[in-house]
């Protein structure tokens, strides 16, 4: 049987791809770094000029968006930046975190020996990421490239850890709860405060992880997440 044949090439849907991906960081980039304020209407034809794009990909960027809750779209009116997050939703989100990764943790830690390691590279790239950041704030030129960088290696470390129960639901909450840490974050942005306690906090995950205990790993989790709720509040009501 013949292979079936598509209009569009490969190399097209690609570059499309590569294209919606800038355009969605660049976004999200205006809205984690605070420069439009809580409620600002979005308009996509402006955001593509720009960009110097087509209003489709902003469109696009702002679908994805809307999913993370650091944009909301009204009937017939648009987008515009969403409410800067409440004290009761972030108690929630903390809430499910703890509920989330404290099991996650649980399970991958049968799967210690091949996760360890991973953690391990990831804590590395942490570590370096988290010198760059702590040496810009005290220069005084933290851009928010460098934080959504800081904030990607932070994340790969708890998504290594849903990966590592190999359960695909899992998986898929920690997209989800992952959305929605951009919406804390959009609030809570001198969160980087914490960058060394996160660092120190992980590494008692790993060495958790390494007794093969999963309880000891799911207790060094709920820890963590514990301590960075405490954080979030210190730094929201500082703002």
């Amino acid at each position: 049987m013949p292979e079936p044949t598509y209009p569009l090439g490969k190399t097209v849907v690609i570059e499309r791809k590569g294209l919606r991906d800038r355009v969605y960081d660049l976004v999200l980039d205006m809205l984690v770094g605070q420069a439009v304020a809580p409620g600002t209407r979005l308009s996509i034809d402006a955001i593509a000029r720009d960009l110097k794009v087509s209003p489709t990909p902003v469109r696009e960027a702002l679908v994805q968006l809307e999913r993370t809750g650091l944009v909301t779209r009204e009937p017939l009116k648009g987008y515009r930046v969403a409410p800067q997050i409440t004290d009761g939703q972030l108690e929630s989100l903390f809430d499910t975190r703890i509920v989330l990764e404290g099991g996650a943790a649980s399970l991958a830690a049968r799967h210690a020996d091949s996760l360890v390691p991973r953690l391990e590279a990831t804590l590395e790239e942490h570590r370096a990421v988290t010198e760059k950041v702590q040496e810009a704030a005290r220069a005084g030129t933290l851009s928010v490239a460098l934080l959504r960088e800081y904030f990607t290696v932070d994340w790969n470390f708890h998504h290594l850890i849903f990966e590592g129960t190999d359960n695909p639901f899992l998986i898929d909450m920690s997209e989800v709860i992952s959305t929605r840490v951009h919406r804390m974050r959009q609030t809570v942005l001198s969160g980087v405060t914490d960058a060394g306690d996160a660092v120190t906090e992980h590494t008692r995950i790993i060495d958790a992880f390494r007794t093969g205990d999963p309880e000891a790993a799911a207790a060094a989790m709920r820890d963590h997440i514990e301590k960075v709720r405490s954080r979030s509040r210190s730094d929201a009501h500082a703002h």
